[in-house]
């Protein structure tokens, strides 16, 4: 008996059904069926079933005599499933690597469950990924039931999301009816009655949004159908009075699911839509529970279709109203807000005041963030002011931190009156540099990838990316930071702009110089003997999203073995997306790995770990100032520098042993090769080369020599910039 049964139906989706069926049997986790339906498909998704199945014996192939539709599709696989559990999978869908196993796993911890549900994301037909935005509501870790946990039904009721224990159906003897929105009268039925529900926080499959040939998407008289599916509710209600107490919710929550369909326009033909209402209208009344509230959006279900027109264009007249009005308060408070800041800016430059930002006005952090405490310290008569970018973020400011949010006439005039300007990305267009100030450009790391101008060449990684534009806020530059001499001419190669290179150092990396252990562990409850490997992958320019999954952490954290400690570490600009759903979350839930993505200060990540495995990113040369093992996985180094571009050869100057295949990556760790001899001398050189400048100064070299003024040497004179003017390191 396997333990699961996979049942797939399929109908005109022969251009799909392959990555389909390849999406199952590619699973990692191999103890499964695949019970496909053809339900007398005019194309030649038979044939494809056919072929599938004389390749794997796991692929069943039931041909119906006649077209039967979704729903009935999927009843007619269910007498063939023999295993402990059931996933219906959409033939245009598709599992995503390890879902299985992830479900296999989350059904052991949770002694087998009525019902699992899963996480998915949308994936549309231009190539753009979507997760479920109610994630968060699977990290529930112990097993529940609707009841004691009713934000589980405000979840996607389709499906496909789900594994169901078989003996649960059978006992029950759910089946889906015919019509559109069949998964409506199994779901609601599936989990009211489900006495063991649990959660799994990992992106199992992915839901195809395809651009022609939804039904859902498709306009016709067939979406009346979804009165006959809530029909089918109230009745399996009416046969439980054990459930009597969900009604008032499953009332309204019809009210809202037709008035969707009705408000949305490519389903109802519109000489039909007055129809629709009065339908909905009488199924309300005649469901509603004595005594249940009737507010909010259902309520226009008591009233007519005349009425709910004449609701319906009064809100898009005040939407429009508000749209003109927000136009008309933005444009005044623009020029109010310039008036504001030309006010101030006749006044003269506060000599005393410092404006920091930090990852587009993220928080205390970074380069910013060291040059900000070394400043409080060496010069407390210097008033340090954080541009962040909105109340949240705010209101997680260390105590005692001033601050004003961008774009607010506080804003306006401490940047029109500051004399220092201290930021690690560009500041916004419409800040308006006054002669005098000084612009302090610290940047976020060494550059391995290409930047500024030098995407001019790579269409793909400066999609969306305005590269004049960008050199014009550039301009604005008076000094840039420097780690390195390598940096120092990729910066003034990609930003033809008239700064002055500085050779501080990166203040972020003082700790790193000092040392210390930062509290990561002990947050984390690593144990003090283990050994902790940080894997910190970056963005791929070829590919939309800019995730690609080229280690398996889960995997990668066995090979490494007792007495290892995974961390993750995912570029920032993947800390939102679909990436952490794919399995880190989970994997982060169960103790696998530690996932390090939202930790604000990167140098605690890095004082914690023991070794670096990463690909490309930057983070390399901030660990190479610890002076610790780092391994380069570069199994698509080809792919990444045709798409993104790179300054060197990373592969040919490393700073650590380069593998190319997870089994030389295990193997490397296995042996205890990543940190033999070779790695020290290959590290030695890489220090050398990208690390000269990190003495464990760069904040107090920049606060004493750009914001005081005071004469200081640097580690190293200097080649003259593009700006021409005197280093400001120089000895006086």
């Amino acid at each position: 008996m396997p333990r699961f049964s996979v049942i797939v139906p399929c109908y005109k989706v022969q251009g799909f059904l392959p990555e389909c069926l390849d999406s199952v049997l590619g699973q990692s986790f191999g103890d499964f069926e695949l019970i496909a339906v053809d339900d007398r498909s005019p194309d030649d998704c038979g044939a494809i079933l056919d072929e599938y199945a004389r390749r794997d014996a796991r692929v069943k192939v039931l041909h119906l005599p006649e077209n039967v539709g979704l729903g009935r599709a999927r009843n007619a696989g269910l007498p063939h499933a023999t295993g402990d559990y059931l996933l219906f999978l959409d033939s245009d869908d598709t599992l995503t690597p390890g879902a299985l196993e992830a479900v296999a796993d989350r059904l052991a911890e949770t002694a087998d469950p009525d019902v699992l549900v899963f996480d998915y994301a949308r994936t549309y037909w231009w190539g753009g990924t979507r997760r479920n935005v109610l994630a968060h509501l699977l990290a529930k870790e112990e097993v529940f039931t609707a009841a004691g946990y009713p934000p589980i039904l405000d979840l996607l009721m389709v499906v496909w999301n789900k594994a169901y224990r078989r003996d649960f159906v059978t006992e029950h003897g759910f089946a889906f009816p015919p019509g559109y929105y069949e998964d409506t009268p199994w779901t609601f039925p599936v989990m009211l009655s489900a006495r063991r529900i649990a959660a799994l926080d990992r992106i199992c499959l992915h839901y195809r949004q395809r651009r022609q040939g939804n039904i859902l998407s498709t306009t016709s008289r067939k979406h009346f159908d979804i009165h006959d599916q809530y029909e089918r509710v109230f009745a399996y209600l009416a046969r439980r009075p054990e459930l009597a107490s969900w009604r008032p919710y499953l009332h309204r929550k019809m009210g809202e699911h037709c008035l969707d369909i009705l408000a949305k326009p490519d389903r109802l033909p519109p000489a039909d839509k007055a129809e629709f209402f009065r339908r909905t209208a009488r199924m309300f009344r005649a469901h509603r529970p004595e005594g249940a509230r009737v507010d909010g959006e259902v309520a226009v279900l008591t009233g007519t279709w005349t009425g709910y027109r004449l609701r319906r264009q009064s809100a898009r007249a005040a939407r429009e109203a508000a749209r003109r009005a927000g136009r008309a308060r933005r444009a005044a408070a623009a020029r109010a807000g310039a008036g504001w800041a030309a006010l101030h800016a006749r006044r003269p430059l506060d000599e005393s005041l410092v404006v920091y930002s930090a990852s587009s006005h993220r928080g205390v952090l970074g380069d910013p963030a060291a040059v900000y405490h070394a400043a409080r310290e060496i010069a407390p008569e210097l008033r340090g002011v954080w541009v962040v970018r909105d109340e949240e973020t705010a209101a997680g400011l260390p105590d005692g931190v001033e601050h004003v949010i961008v774009g607010s006439r506080r804003y306006r005039e401490v940047t029109a009156r500051a004399k220092f300007f201290v930021n690690d990305v560009n500041w916004p267009g419409t800040l308006a540099k006054r002669p005098g100030s000084v612009h302090i450009h610290t940047h976020q790391g060494t550059p391995l990838k290409y930047l500024g101008a030098d995407l001019r060449d790579k269409p793909g990684a400066r999609l969306g990316f305005d590269v004049p534009q960008m050199l014009r806020r550039a301009d604005r530059w008076d000094y840039s930071l420097v780690a390195s001499r390598h940096a120092e001419l990729v910066w003034e190669r990609a930003y033809p702009c008239h700064f002055t290179s500085v050779r501080t150092g990166s203040p972020r990396n003082d700790v790193l110089v000092r040392g210390g252990s930062g509290g990561f562990r002990e947050r984390h409850g690593i144990p003090a003997d283990h050994t902790v490997v940080l894997y910190a992958p970056t963005r791929r320019d070829y590919r939309r999203g800019g995730y690609v999954d080229r280690i398996d952490p889960a995997r990668f954290a066995a090979a490494l073995g007792e007495g290892h400690t995974l961390v993750v570490r995912l570029h920032p600009s993947l800390a939102a997306g679909p990436a952490r759903g794919m399995g880190l979350a989970e994997l982060a839930r169960r103790r696998i790995v530690v996932d390090a993505t939202d930790e604000p200060h990167l140098a605690d990540v890095l004082l914690a770990a023991d070794a670096l495995v990463t690909d490309y990113s930057s983070v390399m040369f901030d660990y190479a100032v610890l002076d610790r093992p780092i391994v380069i996985h570069a199994d698509d180094w080809p792919a990444f520098t045709a798409s993104r571009g790179a300054y060197l050869d990373i592969t040919a100057e490393p700073p650590g042993h380069v593998t190319r295949t997870f089994r030389e990556l295990s193997g490397l760790f296995g042996s205890g090769g990543w940190r033999d001899g070779e790695s020290a001398r290959l590290r030695a050189a890489f220090r050398a080369r990208f690390c000269e400048f990190e003495d464990g100064r760069a904040a107090e070299r920049v606060v004493r020599t750009l914001l005081l003024g005071e004469p200081l040497a640097g580690p190293a004179s200097r080649i003259p910039g593009q700006s021409g003017t005197r280093d400001a390191l120089s000895p006086a």
